[in-house]
């Protein structure tokens, strides 16, 4: 699954991540095991989505994708090569392909820096054109992302959350990324918020040829948008497939229980089965064997004795269950997905109409007093 393909542009080996903690009693160093051992490979021009509980990991994986932070153990690679052994100088030049969108749009940003200036940032650390062709992409950028250009002499603290997030999508693809990572880049946004800056990432994915990785827990958005899902639970990749097919039959009982969590909207077509039950193991002292065998209907000896492989289930996926062929027999069928998705897909394309009627009432304000 992690060869280096031709088509593999961003790659994880066996890698973790483990942060030190210190008890409050007698001085006890214990360990934050917050990724461990995992291999993930993504393919150049995919929408990748990762998804799992709050405390899975998730967010500390992204992090290590563009090497915010070190791996404890395991390679990270980029184009077949390790980014884990590169100088900072030679680490600074390669965050020209590999950008980061933050969950909060507000705190990412330098409150003591104009808009321009911040979106501008980018091409000055890498050197990129004169400060007047510095300027002209700041403009151009800023109106893609639906912003006029005249904002760019204006402060973070003066726009609005969706407004701040637009800003921070612009200062990522400012010096031409290849790979933009996500850390939930919708979820502190209102929903119809929501659906303007997903439809406008999948634009610029469009437009700029870029790869995504999003770190996200709304599965709905995640259905809309990404291309496969890898499913983590306590530090581990459990599950990953191809998006229709994870969600038409998912072979983890953990995905399973993620799935039945959803909303549905009907109250009559709610799932009887009940989500997944217990509380999270601490990452501090995480179970031996499967790591879900604690809230697993399916355990038995052999999963508290014995971790599963990450096996190819065929087609593709890859799971992580001893018993995932009894877990996707028992399955129930998923509830009403057709009616929602169908009901989920007008309701984009009309907030995609409504952001594309608004950029092109933008770009003609903008353009006006320039016409001659």
């Amino acid at each position: 699954m992690t060869g280096s393909a031709p088509d593999i542009i961003l790659e994880t080996r066996d890698v973790s991540r483990h942060f030190g903690s210190q008890a409050a009693w007698f001085g006890e160093k214990r360990v934050v095991r917050a990724v461990d051992g995992v291999s993930l490979a993504v393919r150049r021009g995919e929408t990748l989505a990762v998804v799992g509980e709050s405390g899975c990991g998730k967010s500390t994986l992204a992090r290590l994708l563009v090497r915010l932070i070190r791996p404890t153990a395991g390679e990270v690679l980029y184009e077949g090569r390790d980014i884990g052994g590169l100088s900072e100088r030679e680490m600074r030049g390669l965050r020209r392909d590999l950008q980061f969108v933050f969950q909060d749009p507000f705190s990412s940003l330098n409150p003591r820096m104009t808009v321009g200036t911040l979106v501008e940032e980018p091409l000055r650390v890498h050197g990129m054109g004169s400060r007047a062709e510095r300027r002209r992409r700041v403009d151009a950028l800023l109106q893609r992302v639906g912003l006029r250009p005249e904002f760019a002499d204006r402060y973070p603290h003066e726009f609005s959350g969706g407004q701040r997030q637009r800003i921070g999508i612009a200062r990522a693809l400012a010096s031409g990324p290849k790979v933009v990572i996500g850390d939930e880049p919708v979820s502190a946004l209102d929903v119809s918020i929501q659906a303007q800056v997903i439809n406008l990432l999948e634009d610029l994915k469009d437009e700029f040829k870029l790869t995504l990785i999003l770190i996200a827990h709304d599965l709905a958005v995640i259905r809309h948008m990404s291309d496969r899902v890898a499913v983590m639970y306590l530090g581990e990749i459990v599950e990953l497939a191809e998006t229709e097919e994870l969600f038409a039959r998912p072979l983890h009982p953990y995905t399973q229980a993620l799935l039945r969590a959803i909303p549905v909207p009907t109250p009559h077509r709610r799932a009887a089965a009940a989500g997944v039950k217990g509380d999270v193991p601490s990452p501090l002292a995480p179970p031996a064997g499967c790591r879900f065998h604690t809230r697993c209907p399916l355990a038995t000896a052999l999963c508290s004795a014995t971790k599963p492989d990450f096996a190819d289930a065929g087609g593709g996926r890859f799971v992580a269950c001893h018993y995932w062929q009894q877990a996707a027999a028992a399955a129930p069928a998923p509830h009403a997905e057709a009616h929602r998705t169908a009901a989920a897909q007008r309701r984009f394309a009309l907030y995609r109409d409504r952001s594309e009627q608004q950029e092109r009432l933008r770009t003609a304000a903008a353009a006006g007093p320039t016409t001659t």
